[in-house]
């Protein structure tokens, strides 16, 4: 029972929630997702490694669920408001995601609170192409928040590509639907030295995604109830 106790206690937060949490979510992603890690070098082992910027391409609504798997440190994330399923609440609650709702234009409330909460020390998630890869396989524009972000707080910027997950919609369907996901950690990358003024972290970001994937790019605008095509 000691050692037991100890093992669930040794966690981000050093509580028994979170430990159940995370002893729940690592074979969930081993035997659902069949998920393999690469780049595990570049992952701070650290369980408090902050200021740092986890920044990742956006394939499917379980994509959190496989970074924070593969991370032994606490990540706070940015997440679109459309993406709040009323019934998982206690989950936003307790994971303290910081929502963003575009059509309220509260960019500027949830952009401050990612600012400050990398001020003190923590850990930031963002899915830069504020939407889903649809078509997958395909690299849709970065926001310009994310730009915003790195030049107020200089924090470094830990990129994940991801690939392989479950396509289907809704998003949160693939929590359920099984796959062969893979998840490659990117050597970090430190913006506080660069010229921010002539560079654009969000474009050069995007441009080293098109990159590391071999994916072409997808400017069109994301689908919506008034434009059901994307089209620009």
């Amino acid at each position: 029972m000691g050692f037991a106790s100890r093992a669930v206690l040794r966690n981000p937060r050093n509580d028994v929630e979170t430990g159940l949490f995370l002893a729940l979510v690592h074979p969930y992603c081993r035997l659902v997702h069949r998920l393999r890690v690469r780049g595990k070098a570049h992952i701070p082992q650290s369980s408090a490694p902050g200021p740092l910027i986890v920044v990742a391409n956006h394939t499917a609504g379980v994509d959190p669920v496989l970074i924070q798997a593969a991370c032994p440190f606490e990540i706070r994330w940015i997440m679109a408001e459309d993406m709040r399923v009323p019934q998982l609440q206690w989950l936003w609650d307790w994971g303290r995601i910081i929502f963003v709702d575009r059509s309220r234009g509260n960019e500027v409330r949830a952009t401050r609170t990612a600012i400050e909460h990398l001020k003190a020390g923590g850990v930031l998630g963002i899915f830069p192409e504020g939407h889903l890869e649809r078509p997958p396989q395909q690299i849709r524009p970065f926001l310009r928040g994310l730009s915003l972000i790195v030049r107020k707080t200089k924090a470094p910027v830990l990129p994940f590509v991801i690939d392989g997950t479950p396509t289907g919609d809704p998003a949160w369907s693939s929590l359920w639907r099984t796959s062969r996901s893979t998840l490659t950690a990117k050597p970090p990358i430190n913006y506080a030295g660069e010229d921010l003024a002539h560079l654009d972290p969000a474009d050069d970001l995007r441009e080293r995604f098109m990159h590391w994937t071999g994916w072409p790019a997808n400017d069109r605008k994301p689908p919506s109830p008034g434009n059901p095509s994307g089209e620009k």
